[in-house]
């Protein structure tokens, strides 16, 4: 499994667009695997992923969890499957299309062809490259990103995207249980904790779309603990936990 795949795509009531997602994802080239971890959607979108597992039998997957327990703990249960059942590269997705699936292709060969442990989907390497946002929220989150750099003096533009790729030894060298945050500041540990441990990590710049379909999960209290988060991430870091080193 050199080349194999997996895309895991957190779900809460996205039945509107979960259908799609998984057809244009599985249309890409490159055998892309999908797994689904759905927090128990009272909108029956673990029903419809069970239908087209029918259709993408051995390449479409399902975690039904029954309750909301955090998007950082949806991601940590996905990448301990993907590490159990051999994939090599690992993806992050959302599920309303705000992230283009053509770009995992990308995102893929960033890490496959050109030697990167991690490639992030960016909005920012290149301008601010956002679609059908208001102006508060995008603000927002560009400067929230500025906040992160500052306080960590990590050297990544976006770094609350949600939108990646991992090479399996990086997800094999962080101790996911010792993850702390479950959500968005959970992207900005893992991102943070990559880099410390010295991974390989590139931006790939892409266009986020926001959603035309459901209902955004952005709160106050995930950008507080996104806000609160990293200094708590920067004082943890003083104990520099030891540099991944490739084998020779």
């Amino acid at each position: 499994m050199t080349d194999s795949k997996l895309v895991i795509i957190p779900t809460y009531n996205e039945m509107e667009n979960i259908h799609d997602l998984i057809e244009k994802v599985m249309s890409l080239p490159g055998d892309f695997h999908v797994l689904i971890i759905d927090d128990g959607s009272p909108d029956g979108t673990a029903r419809e992923v069970e239908k087209l597992q029918e259709k993408y039998q051995n390449r479409l997957f399902l975690l039904n969890r029954g309750e909301k327990l955090g998007l950082g703990t949806a991601y940590i249960e996905g990448f301990k499957y993907a590490l159990d059942k051999g994939y090599t590269y690992i993806f992050e997705m959302d599920a309303d299309f705000s992230h283009n699936p053509e770009d995992l292709v990308r995102l893929f060969e960033a890490c496959s062809k050109d030697g990167y442990d991690m490639a992030i989907g960016s909005r920012y390497i290149t301008g601010v490259n956002v679609v059908n946002w208001p102006m508060g929220r995008v603000l927002m989150s560009f400067f929230a990103s500025k906040y992160v750099q500052f306080i960590t003096g990590i050297p990544i533009k976006d770094t609350t995207a949600g939108f990646k790729c991992y090479h399996r030894r990086v997800l094999e060298t962080i101790k996911l249980d010792k993850i702390k945050f479950i959500g968005y500041a959970f992207q900005i540990e893992m991102k943070f904790t990559a880099w410390k441990l010295g991974f390989k990590i590139i931006e790939i710049p892409i266009i986020f779309t926001d959603r035309t379909k459901g209902t955004s999960k952005m709160s106050k209290n995930i950008f507080k603990e996104a806000v609160l988060g990293v200094i708590y991430m920067k004082v943890k870091s003083v104990i520099k936990p030891k540099k991944y080193r490739r084998a020779a």
